[in-house]
């Protein structure tokens, strides 16, 4: 009978558990190289306001976006409704 070693279960544990944040650090690696963070259009949108308040700016395909500002990564950026939720790897 084989007997249970703490170590490698503590082991196997930590790699389980840190498996998805790795992936989440890979970055562009992980996303097909496509570009990471908000579009330039949603950063201008939030100039001069403040976290949570409403805007609208032009998508990339012409479309009217609706949005929220709110701080990404150190800057303000407009988040359209369902966009990225907070803590997301994004």
């Amino acid at each position: 009978m084989k007997r249970f070693h703490p170590l490698k279960a503590a082991l196997l544990m930590a790699i389980l558990v840190l498996f998805p944040i790795a992936g989440c650090a890979a970055g562009d690696d992980a996303n097909n190289n496509r570009r990471q963070g908000p579009p330039p259009e949603a950063i201008s949108a939030c100039a001069g306001k403040q976290a949570g308040d409403s805007v609208e700016f032009t998508g990339r395909r012409g479309e009217t976006v609706k949005a929220t500002c709110r701080e990404m990564n150190g800057q303000l950026a407009a988040v359209p409704a369902g966009g990225p939720p907070e803590g997301n790897c994004n």
